[in-house]
């Protein structure tokens, strides 16, 4: 079968009119860059805010037009409210010298059934911020709390591997996705639904997109925490997340040395400038404890996490050694909470996760309301 181009999707989304109108929503310049992975077609329409909730049938008609493309099987399709088609924004108002530039103001919408979300997030890769996330989660949950775990890493999605999950996520009637599961968790990423290897080359709004799709289109039920795997660094998608979502607090993950710590404080920074509580800092990679010998090596050098967080006012929330237990766990989709929980690396993780809770988990939260994509 011959391979689908953007342009062909595009020709088809021609036929879709934009309500009282004689144009349709490409000539409006709606439509966002169309990616294509694994036989379906991922964009975005940006359609006015006030007009947002009524634009479903439009979003279904934009779907069902790309899934006549001979070749797609699916479509993901999201609505963006930024600004009224076929027309550019107003001029913001300059700013009084000496004074900064006012920023729009986004109301953050919250999660039907979820309770808290939190960031776990670092300023650079390479730290393990993904594994403790996930081993994060497992330490929540064993607290006895509901959680579920959104990989916001579009480029790089790693829980389906640190979860050893397969396979692809099922629609509902009403087209919500629902989530996969593994050890009690619910997991939603977007490598559950292009392959592996597959190289996303996506310009900003379409990850904000996805983003906020595999939040608030999912099937989460009823959960206490939802722990979100950000991306590394402070681009587009953190923003995004740190913008437009109701966020409890954010985690920092970071090793000891100071090219790690440099990183690390641009996210504490930019948490701090979107007004999101900062949870704590982890070392993670802390120390290393030789198994044959049991002498201790400073492989990264020791306690710069602790001393920047205590500089900052930040609360410091615990060290996880550098374990070759905690590598193998991880490669295998087998992690260390949930395969040796009686370990002494579980231990430090579920005492870590009941430091986090004990920050956010007080807080009487009530239920959000329905969702509406902004």
């Amino acid at each position: 079968m011959a391979e689908v181009s953007k342009n062909q999707v595009e020709k088809a989304l021609e036929a879709v009119i934009y309500p009282g109108s004689d144009k349709n929503i490409v000539a409006l310049g709606m439509v966002s860059e169309i990616f294509i992975a694994d036989a379906k077609a991922y964009f975005s329409i940006t359609v006015p805010a006030d007009k947002a909730a009524d634009m479903e049938p439009l979003r279904l008609s934009a779907e069902k037009a790309a899934k006549s493309v001979e070749g797609i099987v699916g479509a993901v399709v999201a609505l963006t409210a930024d600004r009224k088609p076929g027309k550019e924004p107003p001029p913001r108002p300059a700013a009084a010298p000496g004074r900064p530039a006012a920023q729009p103001r986004s109301s953050k919408v919250g999660v039907p059934g979820v309770g808290a979300i939190i960031a776990v997030a670092s300023g650079k890769g390479g730290v393990g911020k993904s594994t403790t996330a996930v081993n994060l989660a497992l330490g929540l949950q064993a607290l006895g709390l509901r959680v579920g775990m959104l990989d916001a890493d579009i480029y790089g999605p790693s829980l389906p591997r640190l979860l050893k999950i397969s396979g692809r996520p099922q629609q509902q009637e009403d087209r919500i996705i629902v989530p996969m599961e593994n050890y009690g968790l619910k997991v939603m990423s977007m490598g559950f639904l292009v392959d592996e290897e597959a190289a996303m080359i996506w310009r900003g709004p379409m990850v904000q997109s996805a983003l906020m799709q595999m939040l608030r289109e999912v099937a989460w039920g009823e959960l206490d925490v939802l722990v979100l795997d950000m991306p590394p660094g402070t681009g587009d998608a953190q923003l995004t997340i740190a913008q437009q979502v109701p966020l409890a607090g954010a985690v920092i993950v970071s090793t000891p040395q100071d090219l790690a710590l440099i990183d690390a404080r641009k996210g504490i920074t930019m948490f701090r400038k979107v007004e999101v509580p900062l949870l704590g800092v982890i070392e993670n990679m802390s120390y290393f404890i030789a198994p044959d010998t049991g002498a201790r090596y400073d492989i990264f050098g020791h306690g710069g996490a602790k001393a920047e967080a205590e500089r900052i006012g930040v609360p410091f929330l615990g060290e996880v050694p550098l374990t070759i237990s905690i590598r193998e766990m991880s490669d295998a989709g087998t992690p260390v909470v949930a395969a040796e929980p009686d370990s002494p690396q579980a231990a430090i993780y579920r005492d870590i996760a009941e430091k986090v809770w004990a920050r956010i988990g007080a807080d009487e939260r009530k239920p959000a309301p329905k969702i509406v994509f902004e």
